[in-house]
Order: C-alpha cells, then sequence, then structure tokens
C-alpha cells in the first residue's frame, strides 16, 4: 500500500509488548556491616574523609620534616625515612582495597597501625598522626573492636608526649584521651545521622510508592464507578424510552390485529400509531449511537479527521518525546460507516497506547488507505518490537493483555482481519483491513 511506515518498522506488525517492570532501585551505599559508619554516598562523609587524608599525610610530613630538624645525621634517620614512606605508601593503598571491612581490608589496617607504633617507638613526634588513623579504625572495624583501637593508638600517644617531656605534665596524660574522646564523639554521631537520613530518605521513597499506588487504585475505582454509573444511566434510558416504545408498539399491533377484520379503520390507526412509534424509537437508538461513538468522530469530522486530532493530541501529551504521524492514501468512494470509523478509530487509539507504554518508541505512524471495496489501517513504530505470536496460539499472558484479543474482535465483527509483524529492535506495525461490500450500519 506504500506506506511509508512499513518501511520504517521494516514491515512489521503488532502492538503486544513484554512489560518489563523494573523492580527497585541501587541504594546508596549505607553503614558498612558491622562497622560505626561509613562514607558511603553522604557528601558530608566523603569531605570528612578527604580532610582526613589530608591531615594523615600534613602531620606525617609535618612530623619527619621536625624529626630531620632535630636530629639530623643520627643512626636512625634512615629507619624513620623508610618507615615514613613506607606508611604513606600503605595509607595511599587503602581506597584500592575498597571500603567494605573485607579481612584483607582488616589487615592492611593491622599493618598501618603497627608501622606507625613502630614510628612512635622510633620518634615520638610521629604520635600526632594518630587522629586520622582514629577516623580510618572507625570505619574500618566492627564498634567493639574500633574503641579498642583507639584506646590503643590513645595510649601510645600518651606515652610518646611523657617521653618527649622534660617531666610530668597532667596535661600530657588527659589531653590525648580527650582528643580521641571528642573525635570519636563527632565522628559516631556523624555516622548516625547520615544513617537516620538514609533511613528518612528509604521511608519517603516507601511513602512515595504507596501514594502513587493508592491513587492508582482510587483511580481505578473511579473508572469502575463511572461505568456502573454509566450503564446504570444507559439502563434507565433504554428503560423508559426504546424499551416503553416497544412495549406499546407490541399492544398496538396486538390490537390491530383482534380487530382487523371487525374494524378496519380502528386496526389502520393503530398500526399508524405503531409506526409513529417506530420512528421515534429509531431516532431515540440513532441518539444513543451517536452519544457512544467516539468524541473524535461525534464532532463530525469523520475518521480522517479523527486520525489526524489523535495523532496531534498524542503528539502533544508527549511534549517531544514521542511523536505521531497521520497519513490517508486515497478517497473513500462513499462515507465510511459508523460501525467501521468507530472500529477503526478505537483500534487507533489502542496501539498507540501500546505504542506509548511498551514500546520505547520515539515515533509512530498511522495510515489509513482507501481501496475502493475496503479500507485498511496501519499503526506502526519504531519500538523495541518483539517476537510475534501467531493467530491462535496462546502463550504466558500478562494482567493487561486484553489490547490485542479486543482489537481483533472488533474487526471479526466486520468480517475484516488484523495482522501484527514485529521482530526484536525492528519496531512494530499493526494492519486492519475491512471490507466495505458487506458492512452494514444496523441502524
Amino acid at each position: 500500500m506504500g506506506s511509508p511506515w512499513r518501511i520504517c518498522a521494516g514491515q512489521r506488525r503488532n502492538t503486544r509488548y513484554v512489560v518489563e517492570h523494573r523492580t527497585g532501585s541501587p541504594d546508596a551505599e549505607g553503614t558498612e556491616a558491622g562497622g560505626l559508619g561509613a562514607a558511603g554516598s553522604d557528601p558530608d562523609a566523603r569531605r570528612l574523609a578527604l580532610l582526613m587524608h589530608a591531615a594523615f599525610f600534613l602531620l606525617l610530613g609535618a612530623s619527619l620534616t621536625r624529626f630531620l630538624m632535630r636530629h639530623p645525621g643520627e643512626a636512625r634517620t634512615p629507619w624513620i625515612i623508610a618507615l615514613s614512606i613506607t606508611l604513606a605508601v600503605l595509607y595511599l593503598l587503602g581506597p584500592v582495597l575498597g571500603s567494605r571491612p573485607t579481612p584483607r581490608r582488616v589487615a592492611w589496617l593491622g599493618v598501618l597501625v603497627v608501622v606507625w607504633m613502630v614510628l612512635v617507638v622510633l620518634a615520638p613526634s610521629f604520635a600526632w598522626c594518630a587522629v586520622p588513623l582514629f577516623y580510618t579504625g572507625l570505619r574500618i572495624l566492627p564498634p567493639r573492636a574500633a574503641l579498642a583501637l583507639v584506646a590503643l593508638l590513645t595510649v601510645f600517644v600518651v606515652a610518646a608526649q611523657l617521653r618527649l617531656a622534660t617531666g610530668f605534665d597532667p596535661n600530657l596524660v588527659l589531653a590525648p584521651p580527650a582528643v580521641a574522646a571528642v573525635a570519636t564523639a563527632v565522628f559516631v554521631h556523624m555516622r548516625r545521622q547520615a544513617v537516620r537520613q538514609r533511613e528518612l530518605a528509604a521511608r519517603q521513597r516507601e511513602l512515595i510508592g504507596d501514594l502513587l499506588r493508592t491513587r492508582r487504585e482510587l483511580a481505578a475505582t473511579e473508572r469502575r464507578e463511572g461505568t456502573l454509573a454509566e450503564r446504570q444511566r444507559l439502563s434507565m434510558e433504554i428503560h423508559d424510552t426504546l424499551a416503553q416504545g416497544l412495549s406499546s408498539q407490541q399492544m398496538l399491533l396486538q390490537a390491530a390485529d383482534r380487530t382487523w377484520d371487525a374494524d378496519p379503520e380502528a386496526a389502520r390507526r393503530h398500526v399508524r400509531t405503531a409506526t409513529g412509534i417506530a420512528e421515534r424509537n429509531l431516532a431515540e437508538a440513532r441518539r444513543f449511537v451517536h452519544d457512544l461513538a467516539p468524541a473524535d468522530l461525534a464532532e463530525g469530522g469523520g475518521l480522517e479527521a479523527a486520525l489526524h486530532a489523535l495523532a496531534a493530541r498524542e503528539s502533544a501529551q508527549a511534549a517531544g518525546a514521542f511523536t505521531v504521524r497521520c497519513h490517508v492514501e486515497g478517497a473513500p468512494a462513499a462515507p465510511l460507516p459508523d460501525r467501521v470509523q468507530s472500529a477503526l478509530l478505537r483500534i487507533a487509539q489502542g496501539a498507540l497506547a501500546n505504542v506509548r507504554e511498551h514500546a520505547g518508541a520515539t515515533a509512530a505512524g498511522l495510515t489509513l488507505t482507501h481501496l475502493g471495496d475496503r479500507v485498511v489501517l496501519d499503526v506502526g513504530d519504531n519500538g523495541r518490537g518483539f517476537t510475534a505470536e501467531p493467530e491462535g496460539v496462546r502463550g504466558a499472558r500478562t494482567a493487561r493483555g486484553h489490547g490485542l484479543p479486543a482489537m481483533r474482535a472488533r474487526v471479526r465483527q466486520l468480517g475484516g482481519t488484523l495482522t501484527v509483524e514485529s521482530a526484536p529492535g525492528e519496531g512494530t506495525v499493526l494492519s486492519a483491513e475491512v471490507p466495505l461490500t458487506t458492512t452494514e450500519d444496523p441502524v
């Protein structure tokens, strides 16, 4: 039929897609297993980690410079320099090993602390490198082990300060434990705040999910209530108009039959009255059909105008993410029956809904082709496509897998056929062909 969308979609047609549900989302790194905390994805924790890294190298460099200035040319100097370089290299290996408390990571921390202790024994001025080591231990170790390490490092700091002092100074005994306690308390508080924030964020995500589910359920309930209300309204309308009119016709025709021989004139009056009621009932039935027709067709523009309006509306709603174009080939020899127009428009609406929700397409096309004795509607897209099942094959169905059977039922009622062609990565094309010679509008 020359439809550009058949070429674009690689001669593939279908409207049923496998729905891919992405459950869950990657959580941000939380508190390390067993540890007092981790930098994770918390910006404050990352900034604190960078600050501690910088402080470690600054204190290490300052301690080495102090030693070289005060003890030039000593026999232990090469050992001090070598151990300082070793300590710096070991510290740099920490991020390479990751942030989880694995055995390899714990072993690295043990070696780092041992090298630092040897340095403190040889040169007590290296004791103040302990503060960044507090932070490293609190991040990696379980709570009790981390606090034990902090206490051990504090003891070494106190001993080193007493070695450097000329006499006993209470500040040298009390200040290091106070600094260690403050540093530990601040770090633990920050970690707990980060954990609370992550828990709050997770709770907010759950609440948002519950809200969205509630909204969907409420919308479904409102649709069901609206459907029931419309059914009740139609039943009352039909009862008060068509049913009453048919009942009156039956009574009049029965009366005419009884008086046909005895009083022909009265019988004719009954028949004429029944004919008038039938005309009114026919008008009411046509009004019902008009009211139940798609809104785009009810505006009086016909199927072509309705398809153009549908394409424009779908494109506008997608705001550039999804474009729908409409193309008409040929012209009908006579106006299409209302049933055909309504069925093809409903098929186009359902097919575009499937494309929008499941195909991941950026463009789709509607092609209406008039071929004299039949009319064909093609709906094509450039989406992900899938392996199409032959008609009649029942594979695994999802809860929403009723779109294509409904379209087939519409076309079958009109004596037509519906075909789908698709393949993974090659898009999809649905084609509905309806003959016009045997299709009659019922009213």
